[in-house]
C-alpha cells in the first residue's frame, strides 16, 4: 500500500481486501510493527480495527526480549507490516532472522503486505525517508520482490520527482504507488490494483517514463 490502511481508516477496506486474499476462513494476521519502533498507538490502533473483523489478530514485537519472534511469524497467514523506517526495520529483521521468517511465509503462501516502509521491504529498492528528512535510495530490501517501489506517490511533494529523477540515473526501475493505492501482487507477478479512492492509482516508473496503471475501487 502507498499509504492508508487501518491507522488512517479503521475500515479500510484495502485491510478488509488484504484479509480476502487468505485462503483461511478466519486468518491469523500479525501485526509487525518493527518499522514504526513497536509504538503503542500504532498497535493499539491494529487491535481495535481488526478486532472488528472475522480474524485472530496478534502482534511480533522486537524490542525489548522477543520471544522467538520467527516461529510466531512461521503461525500466521498473513502479515502486516507497519509504515515507519524501513531501515530500522531491516536490521533488526535481519539480527532476529525475521527476514528468513518472512522469505518462508512467503514461500509456503502466506499474505504479505503493509503500509509505506511495509510496503518498500518487499523489494530490492525502495526511496525513503529512514536516514533523515531528505528522501534517499535503500538498496537492500528483502528482494521478496525485483526492482524498486516508492509509496506516497501522491501524497508527499517530492516523492515523485526524487523517484523519477533516481530511476532516470539507474536506480532500479519499478512501481509506485498513491495514497490509497495498492498492488496485489501474485508470487512476483502484479495482479490488479487496487484502491479505497477514485483517483488513487499506481505507476510504472522506469527511465525517461512513467506508466499509469489504473485501480479497481474497493
Amino acid at each position: 500500500m502507498g499509504g492508508g490502511g487501518f491507522f488512517a481508516d479503521p475500515s479500510s477496506p484495502l485491510d478488509d481486501f488484504m484479509l480476502s486474499l487468505s485462503e483461511e476462513a478466519r486468518p491469523r494476521v500479525c501485526l509487525l510493527p518493527t518499522p514504526s519502533g513497536d509504538g503503542d498507538r500504532g498497535i493499539a490502533a491494529f487491535f481495535e480495527a481488526f478486532a472488528r473483523r472475522d480474524c485472530e489478530p496478534s502482534c511480533v514485537r522486537l524490542f525489548g526480549m522477543p520471544d522467538r519472534p520467527a516461529d510466531e511469524l512461521a503461525a500466521q497467514d498473513v502479515i502486516y507490516v507497519s509504515g515507519g523506517n524501513t531501515a530500522n526495520a531491516l536490521a533488526l529483521w535481519r539480527l532476529h532472522g525475521v527476514d528468513e521468517a518472512l522469505r518462508a511465509a512467503w514461500q509456503r503462501g502466506a499474505v504479505l503486505g503493509g503500509v509505506s516502509a511495509g510496503a518498500n521491504c518487499w523489494f530490492e529498492c525502495s526511496v525513503t525517508d529512514s536516514f533523515g528528512s531528505a528522501l534517499a535510495p535503500l538498496h537492500d530490501g528483502l528482494g521478496v520482490l525485483g526492482g524498486s517501489f516508492c509509496p506516497h506517490y501522491d501524497g508527499e511533494e517530492l516523492r515523485r520527482p526524487v523517484y523519477r529523477a533516481l530511476v532516470d540515473d539507474g536506480f532500479p526501475p519499478g512501481y509506485a504507488a498513491d495514497d490509497g493505492a495498492a498492488l496485489h501482487f501474485f508470487g512476483t507477478e502484479l495482479r490488479e490494483v487496487v484502491s479505497c479512492r477514485p483517483d488513487a492509482r499506481a505507476y510504472r516508473v522506469e527511465p525517461g517514463r512513467e506508466t499509469a496503471i489504473d485501480a479497481r475501487q474497493l
